[in-house]
């Protein structure tokens, strides 16, 4: 699934063709994404300018005149810039035309991702409401993340990836941070010193940066914008590396399953 690097590259490789253009249309090929694409949207936007492409968690924000379109990734989505032209192939089911010729395009093969409109302030909106804060945001620092861990039993690996405690750290990423910060993944979240947590959050501040740099991790689907994969595969230290000598100290990546997922980790240099 696309995290927040992919999603972020994503909203920097669009933005420049969308900012100031004109939507012409809405063109909805599939409505049956993991929500039903509202018939009443084409008209909504219609004839509006783009004013921005922002980001909020894994969300991507088109900033409309009079509202924003609220767009996910899902685990196999991706946004192209193409020329209008184009035809589209089976799995594009939505287009934003814009008055360049081009347009927005969809792609989803598993049709997880999703489209929606909002007038109100999308913070306002039932699936971003809630959500913690950014990673690379000021909010995201060593006493907020002791506050929310503190007394807590739930291992740390799951408490990162909780989108109520920080938002966009997902599989990927969560195990990449910790190897990062030498911390065990099923150590309790309230069993932490302050100090460790504070090397956790640098953790998932480089591992994330370096992540947008490299334009995200494909490992699968993920292209970005213009069809390239991410290239962060190449860095990472654990994860999908189960069996093969650990970057720093040699001895054997470990997995385990954590709340159905894959988890990886060095059992020397995370403790």
């Amino acid at each position: 699934m696309p995290e927040l690097p992919e999603v972020e590259t994503t909203r920097r490789g669009i933005e420049g063709a969308l900012r100031g253009r004109k939507v012409v249309g809405l063109v909805v090929r599939e409505r049956r994404l993991r929500w039903p694409v509202q018939r009443a949207i084409a008209g909504q936007v219609t004839g509006q300018r783009v004013n921005g492409v922002g980001r909020r968690a894994k969300y991507l924000l088109i900033e409309l005149e009079t509202g924003t379109l609220i767009s996910h990734l899902g685990m196999s989505g991706s946004l192209r810039v193409v020329a209008q032209s184009l035809p589209p192939q089976r799995h594009d089911h939505f287009d934003l035309v814009l008055d360049s010729g081009r347009c927005l395009r969809f792609n989803d093969p598993r049709r997880f991702g999703s489209l929606h409109w909002t007038r109100q302030d999308p913070a306002a909106h039932r699936l971003l409401a809630g959500l913690g804060p950014e990673p690379l945001g000021a909010e995201f620092n060593p006493g907020y993340v002791a506050a929310m861990a503190k007394g807590r039993k739930v291992a740390v690996k799951p408490f990162l990836m909780d989108q109520r405690v920080v938002v966009g750290v997902g599989n990927i990423y969560a195990s990449e941070a910790l190897f990062r910060a030498g911390i065990h993944p099923k150590r309790a979240a309230g069993r932490i010193a302050e100090r460790r947590l504070a090397a956790l959050v640098d953790a998932v501040r480089v591992t994330l940066g370096e992540a947008i740099e490299q334009g995200g991790t494909t490992l699968r689907d993920y292209v970005d914008p213009a069809g390239r994969p991410g290239y962060f595969r190449q860095q990472l230290f654990v994860y999908e590396r189960a069996g093969q000598p650990c970057r720093q100290c040699a001895g054997p990546v470990r997995r385990l399953v954590q709340g159905q997922r894959a988890t990886y980790y060095c059992p020397v240099c995370q403790t």
